[in-house]
């Protein structure tokens, strides 16, 4: 575990219903027919074990595969699972609309090919902590004790992109990209100041939180994909370049 910054005192979240779930999970999907369905399946059955009430909202966009009437009929079977809908692929818009309509205190953003159940138990136990806990957890795939056993160009990928973060942005952590939690009431003024989207926008996330000093620590995963990605990382680099020359001049020249 590496935390790498404080904050001030939060204000205290209103409690919520008997019936609304504590923990929302935001998962965005785009072509993921082959594996949506055991994944959100095994996800659900797992976590009801952690013994919190939660929902799952599977964030699409722009799927040209059977994704969505699989979606669909998961929503018929299980309701706390929603789906939210997107006609174009954008990684970032997903998750930021999934973050939006989530109803839970506690927000999980996974991935359809981890659903790493581990990961977010013991981010729950930090962000819920005696302390009043911190404001995001962020799992990392590159510092101590973590464990990617992704292709190397993905790996490598990852140690440049978060390498660029820190030199243009000041960004102290080892990842920002992948599996995170967080309190809702925290982040949501944060999501909705970012400027990016795409495969950066979660990567915004972490360093406007970061920035505006909110409460947060790294900890390992242990990752293990189970497929291919469904965009390949050679059509994603010029887009990621793009990202984050936006993003240096939001938050460097406009300071936004």
């Amino acid at each position: 575990m590496r935390a790498y910054s404080t904050v001030s005192e939060v204000t205290a979240e209103s409690s919520s219903s008997p019936g609304t779930p504590e923990v929302t999970f935001v998962i965005p999907v785009h072509n993921e027919g082959p594996i949506i369905e055991g994944s959100i399946r095994e996800l659900r059955a797992r976590f009801a074990k952690v013994g919190r009430r939660f929902e799952i909202i599977i964030a699409e966009n722009g799927s040209t595969d059977d994704t969505v009437s699989i979606a669909e009929d998961l929503c018929a079977a299980f309701p706390n699972i929603r789906l939210l809908r997107a006609p174009e692929p954008n990684y970032g818009a997903a998750l930021r609309a999934g973050i939006e309509a989530a109803h839970g205190r506690y927000v999980c953003c996974d991935e359809i090919d981890i659903c790493d159940v581990d990961f977010h138990r013991r981010a729950l136990e930090l962000l819920v902590g005696d302390d009043g806990g911190f404001d995001l957890v962020v799992g990392s795939k590159v510092m101590p004790g973590a464990r990617d056993r992704r292709p190397l160009s993905r790996r490598a990928a990852t140690r440049i992109i978060n390498g660029v973060l820190r030199v243009s942005l000041g960004f102290r952590g080892t990842d920002t990209h992948g599996l995170k939690a967080f309190r809702r009431e925290a982040l949501l003024p944060v999501v909705r100041r970012c400027v990016v989207d795409r495969d950066m926008f979660a990567s915004e996330l972490v360093i406007r939180a970061e920035r505006e000093g909110l409460r947060l620590v790294e900890i390992p995963l242990n990752l293990v994909e189970k497929r291919e990605p469904s965009i390949r990382l050679t059509k994603r680099v010029p887009r990621v370049v793009q990202n984050i020359v936006q993003l240096v001049y939001a938050i460097r020249v406009q300071n936004r």
